[in-house]
């Protein structure tokens, strides 16, 4: 098998900005013939938004703002070319949320990471990825078609079943949630069968350290994925086990929770893509994850972007003293005074009440002058402290709760 998927993977920054800079301005200018774009995208000049930087001066585009689009334009809220019955498969996703299914080959691009897993012809894959009304399944059955492997269908359940399958069937990848396979193998160790499966590509689930060796004493090298029903595969790991290698037909971004502001490489902050797909055409989509992007380039020899991962929730919304605070409201107060670096929300108690503090970044000032906006903003008072620039954790937290209900 082939190191890598395709030449892409190996392209020279100049090469991959050059295509970018040619692909960028067309999918813009597809996206504003959508109704769904109509007015984030209206006076856009689609020929200028050439790179990252020019692309970060555009709007966000959030999960909230595709359910009400589907609102008003059902079932997919203008953000696609065709209507539904032009796509091979429509999906649900809870909210509820519809989404697009190509019939293309590879259409959600996970053929990159089962390449990247040693996946390929001669393999069966035993995809336990649900089938029903969520896209996971055949998201993973789509790549495997990619990459020249059989799929046995397993979804998810009756765990007898498929040990005795993976068994009879002669399985030797699967695709599935982390913690599943376990399962799978302790079953096939007490009905006495013996499997032949070497390789794992996962999502969708924590792969704990304890786990990944626990399948790598049996045989079984398990690599991981992050991929989403929206946007298909965003990054995967390679053999190097440094981080997860952006996929080649998207742009990822990280910014700062609750605006589109990029952050400076290595802070954490909230997930934001771009893709190049022309049938669904997501521009600067907030995944509402954290990750951080990771220096350097993989030692497997792969050059594109590396992130550090899934590291938790950007959706950081918390309810104090009866009210939501929102990222995007911490957001607003640092936009309402030029002066201010950023800002972070500490939820906290004293004895049975809430306490709102609002810590802000910035060389000097009196903490009262603050109060005002706070309340304004926020829609709550609060205490107001004042820190030096540098001295908030650069952890991709707006809102930090640190109350106990013990």
């Amino acid at each position: 098998m082939s190191t890598y998927f395709d030449d892409l993977e190996t392209r020279s920054a100049e090469a991959r900005a050059a295509a970018l800079a040619e692909a960028l301005p067309r999918q813009i200018a597809r996206a504003q013939a959508l109704p769904g774009y109509a007015e984030t995208l209206n006076g856009v000049e689609a020929a200028a938004v050439i790179d990252p930087s020019a692309l970060a001066r555009l709007p966000v585009l959030r999960k909230s703002d595709l359910g009400k689009g589907q609102a008003a334009h059902p079932p997919f809220g203008g953000y696609t070319v065709r209507p539904a019955s032009g796509f091979a498969h429509v999906f649900q996703s809870p909210g509820p949320i519809y989404e697009p299914g190509g019939g293309a080959e590879d259409w959600w691009r996970l053929g990159r990471f089962l390449h990247a897993c040693d996946i390929g012809q001669g393999d069966i894959v035993q995809n336990c990825f649900g089938y029903h009304l969520t896209p996971a399944g055949m998201i993973f059955e789509n790549g495997a078609r990619a990459v020249g492997a059989a799929v046995l269908p397993a979804g998810t359940g009756q765990t007898e079943l498929q040990a005795r399958a993976a068994h009879d069937v002669g399985v030797t990848a699967y695709a599935g949630t982390p913690d599943y396979l376990r399962l799978i193998l302790e079953k096939a160790d007490e009905m006495g069968l013996e499997l032949a499966i070497t390789r794992a590509a996962v999502s969708g689930g924590a792969l704990f350290p304890s786990l990944r060796q626990g399948y790598a004493d049996r045989g079984i090298t398990c690599r991981q994925c992050y991929a989403t029903a929206d946007l298909g595969l965003i990054a995967y790991e390679s053999a190097a086990m440094e981080g997860m290698i952006v996929d080649e037909q998207i742009i990822v971004e990280i910014v700062t929770p609750g605006t589109g502001d990029p952050v400076p490489e290595g802070e954490v902050g909230e997930v934001v893509v771009t893709t190049f797909n022309p049938d669904y055409p997501l521009i600067r989509f907030a995944t509402g994850d954290l990750s951080a992007v990771l220096p350097g380039e993989s030692p497997c020899g792969r050059t594109n972007l590396r992130i550090k991962g899934w590291m938790g929730r950007a959706d950081q919304t918390t309810k104090i003293k009866g009210m939501f605070v929102r990222p995007e409201q911490v957001a607003a107060l640092v936009a309402r005074h030029s002066e201010i670096g950023r800002a972070r929300v500490v939820a906290s108690r004293d004895g049975e009440m809430d306490v709102m503090t609002v810590r802000i970044e910035t060389a000097g000032g009196d903490a009262s002058a603050y109060e005002k906006s706070v309340a304004e903003v926020l829609k709550l008072k609060g205490i107001v402290e004042l820190v030096a620039p540098g001295g908030l954790p650069r952890d991709g937290l707006v809102i930090e709760d640190t109350r106990t209900y013990d």
